[in-house]
C-alpha cells in the first residue's frame, strides 16, 4: 500500500471515530479522493522562521517531503494561498468537511452549489457523491478557480467551475437543491434563496456557526445553527460584510474567553451592546448554539435565540427601502 493510501484511510478512520461518515456514500469519497492532489503545498507557521513555511510535494528535501504528506493528511485546515501575508485561501479541516457534507442530507441527484472553491477538494467530494454533472462551485478568485479547475481535471472531475461573485450565486445553473458556503458570511445573501427549489438547504459559517437554512419560498428560508464551530474565511465580494469586533472591554475575562459567548457576541454586533450580550448570556445559562437561528422573510433577516418571533431577536439585513418610499 502507498504511502498516501495508508495516510488517507488513517485519516477517515479518524474522522469515523469522531462521530462523523455516518452516511457510507460519503466515507467512499473521502476514501477515493486523494487530498493530496489538491494540496500540492501549504503554509505551516514556523516561529523560528519568522513567518509561514512553505512545505510542499516537489520539495527536494525527503524530510521536508515527508512533512508535506503528512501535513495534508492531518485533520487540520491547511493554509493554501497568502497574499501579501495574509490568508486568502485555505483547504477547511476534513472532520468539519465531513460534517457540513453530511448536514446538507444529500440525496442522489441533488444540485449543490459551493460558494467558495478552495482547492477543489470539497467538488470532488460532492462529484463522487451526486456526480460531476450535479455540482458547481464557485470563488471570486480567478487564481483560485484556475487552480482548482486543474487539481479536478487532474483527478478526473470536471463539475461546473465558476470565476464569479458567489454572494450573487449562479443564476444560469440554478436552481439548486443545496447551497453550501466554505466562506464566512455577515448574513445570508438574498440571491441565495431565490436560486433555490423549495424545500432546499442552505449551510454557511456565520458568527463562528455553521447555519442551515431550510428554504420555503423566494426570500424566505428558516433553520437553527448546528452545534459545530466553525472559522473561514471571510466571503469576498458584493455580499454583506462582517460587523467588526464587538467591544469586550470590562467584561470578565473568563467571559470573554468563553468560545460560546464569543458566538453570542458576533452574532449580535452591532445590534445589540456587548454588556447586554453579557446580561443575556449569564440569564440564559450559557445557551449553546443550537438555540440560535436565523430567519429570512421577504428582504428582512434576523437572528434569534430559541423562538423566530422573540423576545430576543437581532436583525442581520434591514428589508430594502422600495423607490419613492419616505
Amino acid at each position: 500500500m502507498s504511502t498516501d493510501l495508508a495516510l488517507r484511510r488513517a485519516l477517515v478512520r479518524r474522522i469515523a471515530a469522531g462521530g462523523a461518515l455516518t452516511d457510507p456514500a460519503l466515507r467512499a469519497a473521502f476514501d477515493a479522493v486523494p487530498r493530496h492532489l489538491f494540496v500540492p503545498y501549504f503554509y505551516e507557521y514556523g516561529a523560528a522562521a519568522g513567518g509561514h513555511v512553505r512545505l510542499w510535494g516537489e520539495d527536494p528535501d525527503p524530510v521536508r517531503r515527508e512533512r508535506w504528506l503528512t501535513g495534508v493528511y492531518d485533520d487540520v485546515p491547511l493554509a493554501t494561498r497568502m497574499r501579501d501575508g495574509e490568508l486568502v485561501s485555505s483547504s477547511s479541516q476534513p472532520s468539519l468537511m465531513a460534517r457540513m457534507l453530511e448536514a446538507l442530507d444529500l440525496g442522489d441527484g441533488d444540485r449543490v452549489l459551493e460558494v467558495g472553491a478552495g482547492t477543489g477538494y470539497n467538488a470532488a467530494l460532492l462529484c463522487h457523491r451526486l456526480g460531476e454533472e450535479c455540482v458547481t462551485t464557485i470563488d471570486l478568485d480567478p487564481e483560485i478557480t484556475e487552480s482548482a479547475r486543474a487539481h479536478l481535471d487532474a483527478t478526473g472531475y470536471h463539475p461546473a467551475v465558476l470565476t464569479g461573485d458567489g454572494a450573487r450565486g449562479a443564476p444560469a445553473r440554478a436552481p439548486f437543491d443545496r447551497i453550501v458556503a466554505t466562506c464566512t458570511i455577515g448574513s445570508v445573501p438574498p440571491d441565495w434563496p431565490d436560486q433555490c427549489r423549495p424545500g432546499a438547504l442552505i449551510l454557511a459559517p456565520l458568527a463562528t456557526g455553521l447555519i442551515r437554512l431550510r428554504v420555503s419560498g423566494p426570500g424566505r428560508a428558516e433553520g437553527r445553527f448546528l452545534h459545530t464551530p466553525a472559522y473561514f474565511v471571510p466571503l469576498r465580494g458584493s455580499g454583506p460584510p462582517g460587523r467588526g469586533a464587538p467591544r469586550t472591554g470590562g467584561l470578565p475575562r473568563e467571559s470573554v474567553s468563553d468560545e460560546l459567548f464569543r458566538f453570542l457576541l458576533e452574532l449580535t454586533a452591532g445590534s445589540l451592546d456587548p454588556y447586554e450580550a453579557h446580561a443575556l448570556w449569564r440569564r440564559e445559562q450559557r445557551p449553546r448554539r443550537e438555540r440560535f437561528g436565523v430567519t429570512l422573510h421577504d428582504g428582512a433577516q434576523w437572528a434569534w435565540l430559541d423562538d423566530p418571533q422573540g423576545p430576543y431577536l437581532w436583525p442581520l439585513r434591514e428589508p430594502p427601502v422600495s423607490p419613492g418610499a419616505p
